[in-house]
């Protein structure tokens, strides 16, 4: 599933990384809610949830049932929650089983993106929603991240798929968009603070840098105002299946 191997070393870079705390996350907070609208039966799925931070998370501000699925061992064995093993081309659930499937920077990883949104179409629910966060091709201008890495933003673009090519994907499974929403999040309360924990395989676009490219990035993020507060928008797509809500 992934377009890079996710091994021990990349578990352990999620987890002192890339996992934000409720106060940063109160906006996808609130955006997933405005269009999940959950309630104690709503049943969702987490595909590619690698260390299971947003189904801890959605548990807790919900209190839905939330099913993970991630194709990686060493990111299943740092969940600390049950994690089934399955990808998006093989997902471990019966037919109609979910109201929803969450994908949380994961599409760029679906190598048939057709096939497995006919994978998905099959284990959600008719009127079923699917909620994609991701930073899409040509849509990188609000990930702090990029610039830094600009090398990195030029290599999503030309490897990410756009929202185009997602919607047109799901189209063809009767899944319409309802949405297309920049979501902020703060992910650190200064630059110093992501510096301080910064691991390049926590981040699948500084992976398929080269040497040099990388080290050029993070000179220019070692050199930028420290104090710095880093807020980032990334996308999230809502679709919906065809059917009764």
């Amino acid at each position: 599933m992934a377009m890079i191997e996710y091994d021990q070393q990349a578990a352990a870079a999620f987890v002192a990384g890339r996992h934000l705390d409720d106060d940063a996350l109160a906006a996808w907070r609130e955006r997933v809610a405005h269009h999940l609208r959950p309630t104690p039966a709503t049943r969702l799925l987490d595909l590619g949830s690698g260390t299971g931070h947003w189904a801890a998370s959605f548990r807790r501000w919900y209190g839905i049932d939330v099913l993970a699925v991630e194709p990686s061992a060493a990111m299943r064995a740092a969940a600390a929650h049950p994690t089934l093993e399955g990808d998006a081309a093989n997902i471990p659930l019966d037919d109609a089983a979910v109201d929803a499937v969450w994908l949380s920077t994961v599409v760029h990883h679906i190598p048939d993106l057709p096939a497995a949104v006919t994978e998905i179409r099959r284990v959600l629910r008719p009127g079923g929603l699917v909620l994609i966060r991701s930073a899409f091709a040509g849509r990188t201008e609000g990930v702090s991240l990029f610039r830094h890495f600009r090398e990195a933003a030029r290599i999503l673009d030309a490897r990410f798929p756009s929202v185009e090519a997602v919607v047109s994907a799901f189209a063809g499974a009767g899944c319409t968009e309802i949405a297309l929403e920049p979501v902020a999040q703060r992910t650190a309360e200064t630059l110093a603070e992501v510096l301080a924990t910064f691991d390049r395989a926590a981040h699948t676009p500084l992976l398929l840098l080269n040497d040099e490219e990388y080290a050029t990035g993070l000179s220019r993020l070692r050199a930028a105002d420290p104090t710095e507060p880093v807020i980032d928008h990334l996308d999230m797509l809502v679709l919906k299946a065809p059917g009764e809500c």
